[in-house]
């Protein structure tokens, strides 16, 4: 015959054995071997600011804190690792990177950040290959001051903010530019613009309604040509100043 409280203190053993069970394995996640900052930041080349910066931007952050230090153990030290290569290997935004490196994002949301950032080095590359092909081109020019180059002039108004003052000379198109005031232009397109309008398409003319060059970059033409956009201004400018006239007849003044 079983005593009483035989069962009940075999309970209780079986209890403090898990419970034991439970603790020791508490100590021993605990005890598990963990970097200190300057450790872990030393395994990537990096400066220990650098992982509290991307600590502080949510990228990463450490297993705990021993003796109020930061502590990183493995698993910690692979999404250091995971965010070295998104940021300075695939150079992706900070955010980014700790969309990547969070567990509790889930695939499709981390997937979306590095294809935004593939699309975006394409860009950078595309840019970039362009640079390379000018420069490169550039070279084949013989000049000893390439500025003297004849074909320099081109170039400035193709590719640069001179080319806003196409129809004069760079000295009349810089004073136009500092004054904000549209140059003197002659009666007929330049032949070196853009290019021809396109007859049947297109936009219109705002003055003399032909069709307007289509530009590659940079907001439509409202105008034909440069000297269709000074006659414009010239009779809004005559409009405005008649106006003005006759509101001073009205009212019995001399108009200034």
């Amino acid at each position: 015959m079983k005593r009483p409280g035989v069962v009940v203190a075999g309970k209780s053993d079986r209890g403090a054995e898990g419970g034991d069970s439970r603790a020791g394995a508490d100590s021993r996640a605990g005890d598990a071997p963990a970097a200190r900052i300057g450790e872990a930041a030393a395994l990537y080349e990096l400066a220990p600011s650098t992982l509290r910066w991307w600590e502080r931007q949510g990228v990463i952050s450490p297993s705990g804190r021993g003796d109020s230090r930061r502590q990183y153990r493995e698993l910690e030290l692979r999404r250091i690792g995971l965010a070295y290569l998104c940021r300075v290997v695939g150079r992706m935004p900070l955010d980014s990177v700790a969309v990547v490196t969070s567990a509790e994002c889930g695939t499709q949301s981390w997937q979306r950040k590095v294809r935004l950032q593939v699309a975006e080095l394409d860009a950078q590359i595309e840019r970039m290959t362009f640079a390379r092909d000018y420069l490169a081109d550039l070279l084949r020019c013989p000049a000893d001051d390439p500025a003297r180059c004849a074909h320099l002039d081109a170039e400035l108004v193709r590719r640069t903010p001179r080319g806003r003052f196409r129809d004069v000379g760079l000295i009349a198109a810089a004073r136009a530019a500092a004054s904000g005031r549209l140059p003197a232009a002659p009666d007929e397109p330049d032949p070196a613009g853009p290019g021809t309008p396109e007859p049947g398409g297109g936009a219109r003319c705002a003055y003399c309604d032909r069709a307007v060059p289509r530009v590659p970059l940079g907001r439509p033409r409202t105008y034909c040509t440069r000297a269709c956009q000074q006659r414009a201004y010239r009779a809004r400018a005559r409009a405005a100043e008649s106006a003005r006239s006759g509101e001073s007849g009205e009212s019995g003044e001399r108009p200034r």
